[in-house]
């Protein structure tokens, strides 16, 4: 997950994979190092944190990734990976 220190959102991602299970979570801090932005933007084509990866899927941000479990694709991914 591309992340930055100050973010809330990337806070409720973290607490939002936790509660389903998921104990390990990669943060990549974009605000301590400019070229994992750029390379976090080449990546997803967005600009903002969090851009969640589960595996090699790009999920997105949290408003993505909470849509997702609504409809019913999180937990096979999260299983998969």
């Amino acid at each position: 997950m591309y992340s930055t220190g100050m973010c809330p959102y990337c806070v409720r991602a973290e607490q939002f994979l936790a509660s389903k299970g998921v104990t390990a979570i990669d943060k990549v801090r974009v605000d301590l190092d400019p070229q994992r932005r750029a390379e976090m933007m080449e990546r997803t084509g967005r600009r903002t944190v969090p851009q969640i990866f589960v595996g090699a899927a790009h999920v997105g941000g949290y408003d993505d990734l909470v849509a997702l479990d609504r409809a019913g694709g999180l937990d096979a991914l999260l299983a998969a990976s």
